[in-house]
């Protein structure tokens, strides 16, 4: 059997060391100095205990006390003697070199561990059906549902967007709620518990609350049933006004300024801030959210949302960022809140823009206006989607050659704030990849299946509702071009480099491919993973969790697969001849020229509009003028 994890193992605390009794000796100066036990047989201590740290103190119940002998640095150049001052405690273990004081109301069924520094606050307990934030169904999306997604402490962006998926398969929610709920029960502690150099000060209330390692809490209104995963290097910051219940903190996450979370998710190193509300919403990797509002809203990495009035609900997104006063509304009429959407890798929407739900737009698009028609645009990524009163355009391919792209695919990676140690969330950072670039190949055929039966001679085509000027379908088969090009040469110059030229060995990679909220991967991959959680061949979260990364770590074989039938079908080629080869490579340089040129030609406009200052064009010009050094 499975042996159970203990409370030392998730927080480092000294909970299976040795205790004595008080002597009679230090019962006397605890007493002296205004301390008093309901019982002090029920008070042990470690050898080296002394009781001289320790003023107005009231004990309750099973306590266990480390050592007290160090300073405890309080701020920044200002230290005070570790001891219990002024603190109510109850079945409280406490280990070494703790301060503790000004406890307005108790401290009631946690563990603490070394080195922290917990004053002025009200209340801290552990009461009977404490979940600490895990093994709560929320809905995601659909915010009228059944819940599709499951918070615990190892969820990645990978598993959310594959539970949100596939959740109406019974089967697959009845095998992975069984699986997670299995992963819980092993590694859940009895009671709440405080991990080594915490710092919890100013703060109110904090119920069924495990807080990790060097996680600093200074002002919370309130924690209840949340699990907040810091760590020394990649630690968390819980600021002034705070209320979260139900959810989980990932690392290096920054939680500040009047925050209000219920039933959510923050993944690794993300930034709340600024008064931003959120209910049964999941935020992963590097997502920066203030001012605003989510409900039922699945934020994948790089989500961003800066501005008041900008309220993101029932979509699903990532690399995407929010224009003040964006708004998506998931209301069928009087039926309630009952439509969701995507929103595609890179997404873009403009100050004042409105999507009404279901919609689903294509990767790297941008929306600008009031988009009331529930457009799915998949098949035209890298779009301009505007509305102009009730008539709607779409410019296929423009974001291809923006400076806004160019800044982004380049900015992402930098900033990457994650620790190595606790990267959970899998992300490829691929602009072009099977999965866009497939967007792209059919978004290609569209243009000119519409050229074709149109005319030449026309001033527009209309495709689902929009309109698409004729020098915009133009452009639009240029810059696909251009991209499918710049794609296979790319991959094509590191199959030779990384030796895998050649005709692939597997057929795994071809066909669709998806985005799971980060991770790219085939659709053939993704169908396996799903049977085998059904048939009971991944039989923990763990292999789940592992088989992401085994389908990421071979990414590029599975890309060269894909790219190899491309590349055949692009060029009419029966196999890859080195001639083939040569062109291939020309065309790769000749695309990349084209598309700088093209991006060079966006950032001289911006920059005559007058709001770029000469340095900053100066600056990204010259960048631009070494993407030559990547053409070898």
């Amino acid at each position: 059997m499975r042996e159970k994890k203990t409370l030392l193992n998730q927080t480092q605390i000294h909970f299976m060391r040795t205790y004595r009794q008080l002597t009679e000796a230090e019962i006397q100066v605890l007493e002296n100095n205004s301390c008093w036990a309901e019982d002090w047989n029920r008070v042990h201590v470690a050898e080296d205990f002394s009781p001289y740290g320790f003023h107005r103190v009231i004990f309750y119940g099973d306590i266990q006390l480390g050592v007290f002998e160090k300073q405890v640095e309080v701020t920044k150049g200002f230290t005070k003697h570790a001891g219990i001052n002024d603190a109510t405690l109850r079945n409280v273990t406490v280990g070494d070199n703790c301060l503790i004081e000004k406890v307005g109301n108790f401290i009631n069924n946690y563990t603490i561990g070394d080195d922290c520094y917990i004053s002025n606050i009200s209340t801290m307990e552990t009461t009977e059906g404490a979940t600490f934030g895990e093994g709560h169904l929320i809905s995601v999306l659909n915010e009228m549902g059944d819940g599709n997604l499951i918070l615990f402490r190892d969820l990645n962006s990978q598993l959310a967007a594959f539970m949100v998926k596939y959740f109406s398969d019974k089967q697959l929610k009845d095998s992975i709620t069984r699986l997670i709920n299995e992963e819980i029960r092993f590694t859940q502690p009895e009671r709440g518990a405080i991990g080594n150099g915490v710092k919890i000060i100013n703060s109110k209330e904090i119920t069924n609350t495990v807080v990790r390692d060097d996680c600093e809490i200074n002002g919370a209104a309130r924690l209840s049933d949340c699990t907040i995963l810091s760590s020394k290097d990649d630690s968390v910051y819980i600021g002034t006004g705070v209320i979260c219940e139900n959810s989980i903190i990932c690392n290096g996450c920054s939680i500040t300024n009047s925050v209000k979370m219920q039933d959510c998710f923050v993944g690794e190193a993300c930034q709340i801030t600024n008064g931003f509300t959120a209910e049964a919403s999941v935020f992963f990797a590097n997502s920066y959210m203030a001012n605003g509002e989510a409900c039922a809203a699945f934020c994948g990495p790089f989500s961003a949302s800066h501005h008041k009035s900008s309220l993101l609900i029932g979509g699903e997104f990532s690399f995407y960022n929010a224009g003040s006063n964006t708004n998506f509304s998931n209301h069928a009429y009087k039926m309630g809140p009952l439509h969701y959407g995507t929103l595609e890798r890179g997404t873009k929407t403009a100050s004042g823009a409105y999507v009404l739900m279901p919609a689903k737009i294509g990767a790297f698009s941008v929306c600008f206006g009031k988009l009331m028609n529930h457009p799915d645009m998949r098949c035209l990524p890298f779009a301009y989607l505007m509305a102009y009163g009730e008539t709607m355009y779409i410019v296929p391919g423009r974001n291809i050659t923006t400076v806004g792209l160019y800044r982004d695919i380049k900015k992402w990676p930098k900033r990457d704030k994650r620790a190595a140690s606790s990267r959970k969330s899998i992300i490829n950072f691929d602009w072009l990849s099977p999965f866009t670039v497939g967007e792209i190949v059919q978004g290609k055929k569209i243009l000119e299946n519409l050229r074709q039966a149109g005319g030449t001679n026309v001033s527009s085509y209309n495709f689902q509702e929009y309109i698409i000027n004729t020098s915009s379908l133009k452009k639009g088969i240029k810059y696909y071009d251009i991209a499918l090009r710049i794609y296979m040469g790319a991959v094509l110059k590191r199959a030779v480099k990384g030796g895998f030229l050649g005709e692939p060995a597997s057929t795994v990679g071809q066909g669709q491919w998806n985005d799971l909220s980060g991770l790219l991967l085939p659709a053939s991959e993704e169908q396996r993973l799903l049977e085998d959680i059904k048939n009971g061949t991944l039989e923990s979260i763990g292999q789940v969790l592992a088989r992401f990364d085994e389908i990421n770590a071979h990414y590029r074989e599975y890309q060269w697969t894909w790219t190899y039938k491309l590349i055949l079908d692009y060029y009419g080629l029966d196999e890859l001849t080195e001639e083939a080869m040569q062109r291939i490579r020309e065309d790769y340089v000749r695309a990349r020229r084209a598309w700088i040129a093209e991006i060079r030609k966006d950032a001289q406009k911006e920059f005559e509009m007058g709001d770029v200052e000469q340095e900053v064009y100066d600056d990204f010009i010259s960048k631009l003028d070494h993407e030559i050094d990547y053409e070898d």
